[in-house]
């Protein structure tokens, strides 16, 4: 018997002995991805090589014209946009241009993020084709396209975004000190030359938009001392990018850069969405140091548009021919914050009399008389045209009989228990810390010198003339609900102190979501943003907390767009603030200039959001 069942014995033996090794050597290859593909140095990178498919091109000297005393700078010509910019060019580097808005404007067209937004503020793809989510919102895989080249004709590749981000997160980083806090928690692996990998400490829907960030050149910068990052010849020399427009020329007076021309880059020609369309090749910055003299520029048919004008500076434009101005909101909101902890005025925290406050006002009046075409009325805590922004949310016409009515019910008695808030007993607005119901006590918390109870109080506002003037229209009309409400204005410095104190009764505060198109306003009201964020007044109503919280951690669109409809419409129905007005955006350019559009932005250099289909008219 053992004769007839040897052989196949034997083959099974040996098949198992075949099976036993593959299996071995599929467990030792994943365990060196595993331990590989975490961080992987960029020095050790495979070598970069020029795709045989684009053309290269080589880069140029900048060349500088210097404009002789007496001289003008160059008229615009046919088919190119001259533009006025008040300010000064300082660095042409997306990392240092954030708090200069011509840096700004002039970086939005040289260089590229991985994503960009969309006119509804979506986050769609822009140097990265696509990305993956992990199921706990955790993980973020990004696939990055293989048909951008540098300025310079160099491959784009995973080694630029991780020598960005490093440089960022780098102890001598000389930019944005939250951004640098904020990439410091992300894991960033390299996968490979076009592929990365992104773990979060927490989720967080809105991190694709972080990767809006402009991207910078490794193979130009290597090596160079980030502490001297923002100095390098890179800023001003020649910038180098993958964006639509590449440097041409400097105009310079007295030494000193006075306007930059851009030409679109060869490189970015050949990509797909460069080979139609941007019919202006050729656009001119010149600087100014007022807007008076922007417009004086204008006006003398030195430029052909104006990058961002004062509303209320339209009127000396008034009557030129071929005149268009183009307004959209600002990403910000103006608001009437309550001071929650405020002794004197806690019953802020009863309901029925902020609604009554909300009713006892006409809001919408109070900005059209005060603040005119600067500003349009705000109903909703987010930005109109945004994605998540709900139209529907409305507040009550203005009736003062009702708002008398719930006055009624208010108690302005001192209590006699405190209310415990969430930070004392380390409590977080969870499900189970606070229910779909949860609404603000009306029990204010003792104070240990507690104030004499009293139905008046201040309107801390910045001392703007119109900003003052709507602080009182309010203040007049809470008169006739028995209400004295006086007005103090101070400077701008003096207003943020008090906020972050927590030294006002109320006060009317701009909320401001630049550079960011993602709605979240986590940091203006979620009851933990009371110590180290934007919630001044410490406003504690825990549902909305709870919605918000949710909001920032859902990574489906359609359910976190659900989420801030619910927010905005609790946020109506419980006025924990009275939201008021938008500041308005207005851009000055020639009506011969078609298909300009102008419409959601997160910064004015948004506008050129739609330049690709921009087209001077036939003449």
């Amino acid at each position: 018997m053992w004769k007839a069942l040897r052989w196949p014995l034997l083959a099974l033996l040996f098949a198992i002995m075949l099976l036993t090794a593959a299996l071995y050597t599929q467990l030792a290859s994943d365990d060196t991805n595993n331990n590989s593909s975490d961080e992987t140095p960029i020095s050790s990178l495979p070598q970069i090589t020029p795709s045989p498919t684009l053309e290269i091109v080589e880069p140029t000297a900048i060349p500088t014209v210097e404009i002789e005393p007496g001289e003008t700078l160059p008229k615009p010509v046919p088919g190119q946009l001259t533009e006025a910019l008040v300010g000064r060019i300082s660095k042409i580097n997306p990392l240092y241009a954030e708090f200069n808005p011509v840096d700004r404007d002039i970086t939005s067209l040289i260089f590229e993020g991985l994503t960009t937004i969309n006119q509804y503020g979506e986050v769609v793809p822009d140097l990265a084709e696509r990305w993956e989510v992990s199921k706990d919102g955790l993980e973020y895989i990004v696939a990055i396209r293989r048909d951008v080249l540098w300025q310079d004709g160099i491959p784009f590749t995973s080694a630029d975004v991780r020598y960005t981000i490093d440089a960022i997160r780098d102890p001598d980083f000389q930019g944005n000190a939250s951004l640098a806090e904020f990439w410091k928690t992300v894991e960033v692996a390299v996968i490979d030359d076009y592929t990365m990998r992104f773990r979060l400490v927490q989720p967080l829907a809105a991190f694709p938009e972080q990767l809006r960030m402009g991207i910078l050149p490794f193979h130009a910068l290597q090596g160079y001392p980030i502490k001297d990052l923002d100095k390098h010849p890179i800023n001003q020399i020649n910038p180098i990018g993958t964006g639509p427009y590449q440097l041409e020329t400097f105009y310079s007076i007295n030494g000193q850069i006075a306007g930059i021309s851009l030409r679109v880059a060869p490189t970015y020609r050949q990509r797909p969405e460069g080979q139609t369309g941007y019919s202006i090749d050729r656009i001119v910055f010149y600087t100014y140091d007022t807007i008076d003299q922007a417009i004086a520029a204008y006006v003398q048919g030195e430029v052909n548009s104006i990058g961002q004008i004062d509303t209320d500076k339209l009127a000396s434009l008034r009557g030129l021919p071929h005149l268009a101005v183009y307004n959209t909101t600002l990403p910000a909101v103006g608001v009437l914050i309550y001071n929650w902890n405020r002794d004197g005025i806690r019953y802020v925290r009863d309901q029925r009399l902020r609604q009554a406050f909300a009713y006892g006002i006409d809001r919408v009046g109070a900005v059209q008389r005060t603040l005119g075409i600067k500003a349009i009325p705000a109903n909703s805590p987010l930005i109109p045209g945004s994605w998540a922004y709900d139209p529907n949310a409305v507040y009550p016409s203005p009736d003062v009989n009702a708002a008398n009515a719930l006055l009624n019910t208010v108690s302005f008695e001192s209590p006699s228990t405190p209310e415990p808030t969430p930070t004392e007993t380390g409590a977080e607005p969870t499900p189970e810390t606070a229910p779909p119901d949860a609404t603000p006590s009306a029990t204010p918390e003792p104070s240990a010198t507690p104030e004499p109870v009293r139905r008046s109080f201040t309107i801390l506002v910045f001392d703007d003339p119109t900003l003052i003037a709507l602080a009182q229209d309010l203040a007049t009309q809470w008169a006739a609900l028995n209400f004295t409400v006086t007005v103090e204005a101070v400077d701008r410095a003096t207003l943020r102190q008090r906020l972050e104190d927590g030294d006002f009764d109320t006060a009317i505060v701009e909320f401001s979501f630049a550079p960011y198109a993602d709605p979240d306003p986590y940091t203006f009201w979620h009851v933990g943003q009371a110590e180290d964020g934007q919630n001044y007044g410490a406003m504690r109503d825990l549902r909305l907390s709870e919605l918000l919280q949710q909001a920032r951690r859902e990574t489906v669109g359609i359910n976190r767009a659900y989420l801030y409809k619910e927010f905005q419409r609790l946020f109506v129905e419980r006025a924990p603030a009275l939201t008021l007005y938008y500041p308005v955006y207005s851009y000055v350019a020639d009506d011969r200039l078609e298909n300009l559009q102008v419409g959601f932005i997160t910064t004015p250099a948004d506008r050129f959001r739609t330049l690709q289909e921009w087209t001077w008219a036939a003449e």
